[in-house]
């Protein structure tokens, strides 16, 4: 008899926790095509460990994610989407595997925030002056050569 109290309480406890469990939906840009960039970007966001919900929608490029919070987050979510190819808004996939996407999933991709950083930090239009007065055309930026 205590074993069949003892196993009901343990089972209310249990119960009590999933109850108490966060679960959080967000929606999240995730870039590509097609019917195969669905399944294959819901199959990656379903593969972390805590998510129960993917649906991304081919028209918005947005994914509907639903996740137990004490188990992942949306960040984890975003770079295993990443990994099969697809670029979302903070993680860039990377070029070998999206080259290996199929010809319909090939999707403009977004300019990256990595290649953005690399990029900063110089002027275009004196780079192009001093192109532009090194050539052997010109005199001056600007002016040809008489």
């Amino acid at each position: 008899m205590k074993k069949n109290v003892l196993s009901l309480v343990v089972l209310f406890l249990f119960g009590t926790m999933s109850v108490f469990a966060e679960t959080k939906t967000e929606e999240l840009k995730v870039y590509g095509n097609c019917g195969m960039c669905k399944t294959r970007i819901e199959k990656a966001a379903t593969s972390v460990e805590g998510v129960t919900k993917a649906d991304w929608d081919k028209v918005t490029k947005m994914i509907t994610v639903s996740y137990d919070e004490s188990k992942t987050d949306a960040d984890k979510v975003l770079a295993a989407i990443a990994k099969v190819g697809h670029d979302t808004d903070t993680h860039k996939a990377d070029d070998a595997v999206y080259d290996k996407l199929h010809g319909c999933c090939k999707y403009d991709r977004p300019d990256a925030k990595e290649g953005e950083e690399k990029h900063a930090g110089h002027d275009h239009d004196k780079d192009l002056k001093k192109s532009c007065c090194a050539s052997s055309k010109t005199k001056s930026c600007g002016d040809k050569k008489k």
